[in-house]
């Protein structure tokens, strides 16, 4: 896992300001550096190292080609890179992955070797034949990166920050970007906060030649849509065309038997790693299957790393606690407290980077920095619920929406104001009651008075059950949030909604979190589920198997029962949550109210006081629970105030 940043620009030492922007990355690769640069054509290539396979210098990067016509700067993993290589044949230096990629880009060109290589991974290429600069992302969006033009220079990232350590960087806030930002509290693929700055989206390939090197586009340049002169956008996989073909014809414990050969092999692979590995373990379904697999691959006792509070409502390590003893780990708790937690906010606009406010970046945080301390690589369990139905919001019943949707709409708001009647605090009290407790009652119930309000079709229910400003974001001037058509390519809400969040949510947030919180502290982050092998399989696999008797990861968790006893795994879900928004009333309650006072938001000159006031004074009242999108504007002042 590395990190990588570059720049094509006519004049000047451009060797020195891309190994300053790759320096702004060094906690991404502390191990190594390196600066490849083409005086004649203006290009520099910058690289930070932090080692995982090959730890000897063969792997030091940049990498040329043995034919000396590429130039690669690479950050992740290629998990199959041993059969790339018995493909390939020849002599190697090493045995670094890096290596592999290089020679296969030589022998079938990017595309090809991206389509045959399974992995993780951001990269940008250099063409010294035809003097084009290729920026690529792995299929799902694990791995960031940047590109964009400044002061008449392209420039490319694995964070912002490297590019702000560029001379005259001063590209101010893209309006629209901060709309869908506080829409969805991240800002998504392909834009980036800054105008004239992208991202690479998942699967595709940005090719830029000269005649594009200076011209800045005033939107993302995008796949199957007419881009500048001298940038091309091409896709070499495509998640639509593995949800058009449909799903296959098993019998249940097939299913489940292929699910697990598949998993199996996959959390092998990601397990391969010159240095000490381990995995997140919550006890929940996803990262239990992870390790229970890992644990049948491993000789030794497999490193798990868990985190706990002090309030029992969000603890989640005596479920960890008692799946490591049944798989026999390694185990490793952090309990913090809240002091601890809220200790962290401060570092946040520095480790994210660009605004992002999914609260549960605070203990991921923590949990990456816990888990460094022993490890470099661990395995996640994100993805399982994108993949096989897992959250709530797919598993509410289509019957009792339809039989809702015909209820007159003032009935239905009549419904809503009744569950908001109660602050969120009373029924998170009642939540606690009885032996199957739900955690955080008020927040959901907050959400389906949300939905209750809307049309009630899928669209409507994702929307309400994931975002806040659902009346307009607070901008002073109005700018379109640009909404992505809504998928029709499955038929079921359920999985139109699980398409829209792994193409959406899962790079956008989940993935974004994992990977800013964990690099921060030079860990790499593995995620078995997002093998494409994987989400291959499961969109090949009937909805009637991912969601049964109104519970989700049918599949997943016969695989997981196989090797852990279901009593250790059957509980509400909760989430990886902290109490933020009981915090922004009590020991955050000041720096909440300097970050949004009136005079504060009036000096930011984008956003519009009024209705963040209004919702400031509700939440502290106690009678609405406006944590996200409070949340949101916070962690967006918070950067701006960073930058000065």
């Amino acid at each position: 896992m590395c990190g990588l940043a570059g720049i094509w620009a006519q004049g000047g030492d451009q060797a020195t300001i891309a190994r300053a922007m790759a320096d702004a990355i060094a906690h991404r690769g502390p191990d190594d550096s390196g600066v490849w640069a083409d005086p004649d054509t203006g290009v520099a290539l910058s690289h930070r190292r932090l080692a995982i396979l090959d730890l000897s210098s063969a792997g030091h990067q940049p990498m040329r080609s043995p034919c000396g016509r590429y130039v690669l700067v690479f950050n992740g993993e290629i998990y199959n890179h041993g059969d790339l290589r018995r493909d390939l044949g020849g002599d190697w230096r090493g045995t670094s992955d890096t290596e592999t990629l290089v020679h296969a880009i030589a022998r079938w060109g990017l595309a090809a070797a991206l389509e045959r290589a399974t992995g993780m991974f951001a990269l940008a290429l250099w063409d010294r034949a035809t003097r084009t600069l290729s920026l690529a992302r792995d299929r799902m969006g694990e791995k960031p990166l940047y590109y964009g033009w400044s002061d008449g220079r392209l420039v490319f990232a694995s964070e912002l920050k490297a590019l702000r350590a560029v001379p005259r960087f001063a590209n101010p806030v893209d309006p629209g970007a901060l709309a869908r930002y506080l829409r969805h509290n991240c800002v998504p693929a392909p834009w980036s906060i800054f105008t004239g700055v992208f991202k690479v989206a998942p699967a595709t390939i940005v090719t830029i030649d000269s005649s594009g090197r200076a011209a800045a586009p005033a939107t993302p340049p995008e796949c199957d849509m007419p881009t500048p002169d001298g940038i091309k956008v091409s896709r070499y996989w495509s998640i639509d065309r593995v949800i058009a073909r449909g799903t296959d014809n098993l019998s249940p414990d097939a299913a489940v038997d292929r699910l697990e050969a598949e998993l199996r092999t996959v959390v092998a692979r990601q397990m391969v790693a010159d240095t000490p590995f381990g995995a997140f373990l919550s006890g929940g379904v996803d990262s239990s299957t992870i390790v229970a697999l890992m644990a049948q691959a491993s000789s030794r006792p497999v490193r798990t790393f868990t985190i706990g509070f002090g309030d029992p409502a969000y603890d989640e390590a005596p479920h960890a606690r008692v799946v490591a003893a049944h798989l026999g780990t390694d185990h490793h708790e952090l309990h913090v407290t809240a002091d601890e937690v809220r200790g962290v906010i401060p570092d946040l606009p520095a480790i994210y980077d660009e605004p992002f406010a999914d609260s549960s970046q605070l203990p991921t945080v923590l949990l990456s920095r816990m888990t460094r301390a022993s490890v470099t690589v661990a395995l996640s369990g994100d993805g399982g619920d994108e993949l096989f139905c897992g959250y709530n919001r797919y598993l509410l019943s289509r019957g009792m929406w339809d039989a809702l949707a015909r209820l007159p709409r003032p009935v239905r708001h009549a419904a809503a104001r009744v569950i908001r009647t109660l602050p969120p605090s009373r029924w998170d009290a009642i939540g606690r009651i009885g032996p199957r407790a739900v955690p955080m009652l008020g927040a959901k119930l907050a959400k389906v008075a949300g939905m209750m309000g809307g049309a009630l079709g899928p669209a409507d229910i994702h929307r309400a059950s994931s975002e806040e400003w659902l009346d307009g974001v607070p901008l002073r001037a109005p700018v379109p949030c640009g909404d992505d058509p809504w998928p029709v390519l499955r038929a079921t809400p359920e999985e139109q909604m699980m398409q829209r969040d792994l193409t959406r949510y899962l790079p956008d947030d989940i993935l974004t979190k994992v990977d800013r919180a964990s690099m921060a502290s030079s860990l790499e982050v593995r995620v078995p589920m997002l093998d494409h092998r994987i989400v291959e399989l499961a969109w090949a696999t009937p909805l009637s198997f991912k969601k049964r008797d109104g519970q989700g990861k049918w599949l997943l968790r016969q695989v997981l029962y196989r090797h852990v006893p279901r009593a250790l795994i059957e509980r509400p879900k909760a989430g990886f949550a902290v109490p933020v928004g009981a915090w922004l009333r009590g020991d955050l309650r000041d720096w909440a109210e300097e970050l949004l006072s009136p005079a504060s938001l009036s000096d930011d000159g984008l956003l519009d006081p009024a209705p963040i006031r209004a919702r400031w004074a509700q939440h502290v009242a106690g009678t609405h629970d406006w944590t996200a999108s409070l949340w949101g504007i916070l962690m967006y002042r918070a950067w701006a105030t960073a930058r000065g």
